[in-house]
């Protein structure tokens, strides 16, 4: 199994930089089995039925892009460096795993100041990454929320820099448990509106947390596919959410997460025994053709990059020839792609 096996050409002038507004009013590529429809999200209940589930990620994405000043005294006087830190993951004893630019501005134990109220010092820097622990006056979520900028993708902040509206526009509107340095980006299509909608048909909805990793960036560099080692991310599926999904399995509802990120930490609940059960800890599931899905029965995502490990999962669940008969209608009727992109229901054969 090749990369270039899930490659595609795609123009530049399809990935979106800013989200639908309202949420719901993206479109939506319902692929059931071969047949391929043209909606919009906020339809999505007319492709569901009465007795299905759909599994949220409650994560909450951090304003994890920070800029500071490092300030440097000599016998020639005081000098100082713009340090830009995307913060990572958080480690023991209150410290952070960040990417520092340019690291090599920095020493161990200097100090960065973001504002008034939030600055970090570095406790050490190993493998291009550095680690930090702050200091923040008053409550540090608050500092941080003032101090910093949404994480957004590679590719959406290659074209324009983030601003105060993506604190909204990146953030799902359920979102609970903060540790999250990218977005479930297919649950920013969801408003409180579509939600009552749904909850009306009969669609029950089911809350997990997978605090989603910078690493989801990171290129696949194999050309073996199967050769590549996923990142991992901290994941948890509690005893309520692993029992309204076995019930919602046993009354013969079909269990429907959103997004790829709840997908993989359902499956990742799911590889000991073959059923959904509580689970908590760290997953690096990689999902590929050929896996066997113990959980979910159809997927809601948003159009991915080429040659991505997202790529592979969505040919995992519908089929590599099939995904590319989606991903050419999509192209081809003008879907936007990636993070703020349109949506896709996918729906395999049974």
């Amino acid at each position: 199994m090749q990369l270039s096996d899930f490659d595609f050409d795609l123009p530049e002038g399809l990935i979106a930089t800013r989200p639908a507004r309202p949420r719901s009013s993206a479109r939506l590529l319902v692929a059931e089995g071969e047949t391929i429809r043209d909606a919009v999200v906020r339809d999505l209940g007319d492709f569901l039925r009465p007795g299905d589930r759909l599994v949220l990620n409650d994560t909450k994405v951090i304003p994890a892009r920070l800029s500071g000043l490092r300030r440097r005294s000599s016998e020639q006087g005081e000098t100082e460096a713009r340090i830009e830190v995307t913060l990572l993951e958080p480690r023991a004893e209150g410290t952070w795993a960040a990417l520092l630019k340019p690291l090599k501005k920095v020493r161990d134990g200097e100090v960065i100041r973001f504002t008034e109220r939030l600055s970090a010092r570095v406790e050490s820097r190993e493998e291009g990454q550095a680690l930090l622990r702050f200091e923040a006056e008053g409550d540090f979520d608050s500092a941080l929320a003032e101090a910093g900028q949404m994480p957004l993708p590679p590719y959406i902040a290659a074209l324009r820099a983030p601003d105060e509206q993506d604190k909204q526009d990146y953030q799902t509107v359920w979102a609970q448990n903060s540790g999250a340095v990218a977005a479930p980006t297919a649950s920013l299509h969801f408003d409180e509106e579509l939600l009552a909608r749904l909850a009306a048909r009969g669609i029950a909805f089911t809350h997990v947390t997978l605090h989603v990793g910078a690493g989801t960036f990171l290129p696949v560099k194999v050309e073996d596919v199967t050769t590549h080692k996923m990142h991992a991310e901290w994941g948890e599926v509690t005893e309520t959410a692993a029992a309204e999904i076995a019930a919602t399995k046993a009354a013969g509802g079909r269990v429907i997460p959103v997004g790829t990120t709840a997908l993989r930490l359902i499956e990742s609940a799911a590889r000991e025994s073959g059923a959904i059960a509580p689970w908590r800890g760290e997953t690096d599931i990689f999902i590929y053709p050929g896996f066997t899905f113990a959980v979910a029965d159809a997927l809601m995502t948003n159009f991915h990059l080429p040659k991505s490990t997202l790529m592979m999962l969505v040919s995992a669940l519908m089929g590599p020839e099939a995904i590319r008969q989606i991903y050419a209608h999509a192209i081809e009727e003008k879907y936007r792609f990636f993070s703020y992109g349109d949506a896709s229901l996918l729906i395999p054969q049974p």
